[in-house]
């Protein structure tokens, strides 16, 4: 009987071939992508359920302690020191009646990078709701102007809801005549954040009460943004303002358009409407640094008008 042999081995055996390692390196990477997704899964739960309510951003409330700040910015290197007097005096004055504070400084304090001055009235205004984050409001009253009747508070000329609600000028042309950006139909009294008028030209920024908050604090930044002020508008700040409330609805959604008689009456009725005995505010809008038609000779009955009433209450 014959046996078959086995077969032999090949004396040429194939190349060592180490064994794959590929499945585990994909089993790692698989177990560290599995591993950071659980990871971001728990960071995203603890965010939603973790925090506690306090943590949450809410914002500041103020507590109305002052009420009313008044800002007016002051050019004592233009303007004589007697009539800059009077200008305090009637603003500190009238705070005193009603438990306001006065925010005065000089328009040189702030650095317009060699822009036009008045900007210093905006950059003043968004320093002073840093200064007085419990205020309600801010009130920016231009140097040339005077409150005239001491005995009214700013809250029952304007501020208060309901008395807005009254004044309010809506679906108007932000910039007359014929500007097609109007006045929000719909606005609300305890909704708006920024009070302010017009003159025959435009919006008066020489007179605006800014409810103190998020609000106030953007539009005041985005006003004094060194685009605007490097853009030369004609008017510089308020130019950059009609500019900013018709193309930001942001901005326009919360102003307030009253009558121009109600915080800004003029002293020269030919650039908007002229002041009548009993207005809150009379603005010598116009008047000149020196000369006949100067601030100082021009606010005289004014000034002496307003110390008559004081000294009354």
């Amino acid at each position: 009987m014959h046996f078959a042999y086995p077969p032999r081995k090949s004396s040429d055996p194939p190349p060592f071939r180490p064994r794959s390692t590929r499945f585990p390196l994909l089993r790692k990477a698989r177990l560290r992508t599995i591993g950071l997704i659980l990871v971001a899964i728990l960071g995203l739960v603890w965010l939603l359920s973790g925090r506690s309510q306090e943590e949450v951003y809410q914002e500041h409330v103020p507590t109305g302690e002052p009420p009313i700040v008044i800002v007016t910015v002051i050019d004592p290197r233009s303007y004589s020191a007697s009539y800059l007097r009077s200008v305090q005096e009637n603003r500190r004055q009238y705070a005193e009646k009603h438990g306001y504070e006065t925010f005065i400084v000089e328009a040189q304090d702030y650095d317009t990078k060699g822009y036009q001055q008045s900007w210093a009235k905006v950059m003043a205004m968004r320093h002073a709701l840093s200064k007085y984050p419990n205020a309600n409001y801010i009130w920016h009253l231009d140097q040339d102007a005077f409150i005239m009747e001491p005995s009214r508070k700013v809250e029952e000329v304007v501020a208060d809801p309901r008395v807005l609600e009254s004044l309010m000028i809506r679906d108007h042309p932000v910039v007359p005549p014929d500007s097609i950006i109007k006045t929000f139909k719909h606005l609300k009294g305890q909704e708006a954040a920024m009070i302010i008028s017009q003159d025959n030209d435009g919006l008066v920024a020489d007179s605006v009460l800014l409810k103190t908050g998020d609000w106030a604090r953007y539009v005041t930044e985005t006003w004094m943004d060194p685009l605007y002020m490097s853009y030369n508008f004609q008017k510089a700040e308020r130019h950059a303002l009609e500019h900013i409330v018709q193309w930001h609805p942001t901005v326009l959604s919360k102003i307030a358009l009253v009558p121009q008689r109600t915080m800004a009456s003029y002293a020269h009725t030919n650039l908007g409407e002229g002041y009548r005995e009993g207005d809150f505010v009379v603005m010598l809008k116009g008047c000149t640094v020196a000369g006949e038609s100067s601030c100082e000779k021009e606010s005289q009955w004014y000034w002496q008008r307003f110390r008559e009433l004081i000294v009354q209450m």
